[in-house]
């Protein structure tokens, strides 16, 4: 849906007092958030699957790279220097000691247990007193690769054999580096299991109650516009200010700085479009009941001569105030789960982008090939 019709359907809602619906009710077992069992065949899903593992604009250079856990598994990506993005399964072939941590910026990376060196492209470079290993085939013995697809900004890695007619799907938003300015990341972990994280930012049902002080005064109660693109979706949030365009001619009409985009990218990912800065956040399942939450914010070019500035001091807002309450109602939701007082979550005409995801990601766990690998692996 282009901005024009975005407009046009968030300005009906406002006059009818109306918000676009789903046509079904969804019931989620709460042991699908509880059980050991299906938090497994959910990480083999996310090993088999493209996951965002960051975006292009944090590898920029030759030798820029993330090395972390992702679906349990430590993962290094590269820029090379051919400017290609490899990614590689983050153990030594000596001893599988991690080679690289965080991130930052390097030529090549030396094992630091016994200094074995790799390049960038993963080949096996040295080996110290190699006279030692008189048998071993240095050209055998590289960095382990994993599947990456690089589109719209956004690094994308599939660690294990993808599963079929699993490919990125379409709707994605546009990261390009060209446009935007990596000014932040973090890494924290929470108390919450990962779907919950994303159930609760892409419906707007809550906003009056969930941000009474934040959110709300500026946006609306239970006002959005739902889209769905294959197994992603994108929610659109606008904010009270977009009424001034009801009168204004739709070649004149801006969108920029009147809603805000909630993208997921199925099926552990959000990208957030604000008026000056983008995050994207993927949910790393550590257990049922725990998180990582690793967190990308990107600043918009060509906002005027303060962009960054500006950037960093809206980012600086939401990471302060909305964030925290999202993640304060998730924990809520998490602790309650042991309680005995829900069978199942109950999911409304209103949360029709939670009930996409849900049966989204029911059939991928329903395949039989990832039940196999799942109990093989």
């Amino acid at each position: 849906m282009d901005d024009n019709a975005v407009i046009e359907r968030v300005l009906a809602h406002v006059r009818d007092g109306r918000t676009d619906e789903g046509d079904e009710v969804w019931h989620e077992p709460v042991e699908n958030y509880r059980s050991e069992e299906r938090f497994r065949r959910e990480l083999a899903l996310l090993r088999r699957v493209p996951v965002p593992f960051c975006p292009s604009a944090a590898l920029g250079e030759s030798g820029d790279y993330v090395a972390r856990h992702a679906a349990g598994v430590s993962i290094l990506a590269v820029r090379g220097k051919d400017g290609a993005v490899r990614a590689f399964r983050n153990a030594c072939r000596h001893r599988g000691a991690e080679v690289a941590n965080g991130v930052g910026c390097a030529n090549a990376f030396v094992c630091p247990f016994h200094g074995w060196t790799y390049g960038l492209d993963g080949s096996l470079r040295r080996v110290q007193h190699e006279r030692g290993f008189p048998d071993l085939d240095k050209t055998t013995h590289g960095l382990v690769p994993v599947r990456v697809q690089e589109r719209a900004g956004i690094v994308f890695v599939t660690q294990d054999e993808p599963l079929t007619d699993h490919d990125l799907g379409d709707g994605l938003p546009d990261l390009s580096p060209s446009g935007l300015e990596l000014i932040k990341t973090s890494d924290t972990e929470v108390d919450v299991n990962w779907k919950v994280s994303i159930e609760g930012a892409i419906e707007g049902y809550h906003i009056r109650f969930g941000h009474p002080d934040t959110f709300y005064p500026y946006g609306y109660d239970n006002l959005n516009v739902v889209e769905h693109c294959g197994r992603n979706s994108r929610v659109t949030f606008p904010f009270r200010r977009i009424e001034k365009l009801a009168g204004v001619p739709e070649a004149e009409r801006s969108i920029e700085g009147r809603v805000t985009f909630v993208y997921h990218l199925f099926p552990n990912a959000l990208v957030t479009v604000l008026s000056r800065h983008t995050i994207l956040v993927i949910f790393e399942p550590i257990a049922p009941g725990r998180t990582r939450n690793v967190s990308y914010s990107l600043a918009h070019a060509g906002s005027g001569p303060d962009a960054t500035k500006t950037a960093k001091r809206d980012s600086s807002f939401v990471s302060k105030t909305g964030a925290p309450e999202d993640r304060a109602l998730a924990e809520s939701v998490t602790r309650t789960m042991a309680s005995g007082a829900n069978e199942h979550f109950t999911f409304g005409h209103f949360e029709s982008a939670i009930i996409h995801f849900h049966r989204n990601l029911r059939a991928a766990l329903d395949e039989p090939d990832l039940e196999l690998r799942a109990v093989d692996g």
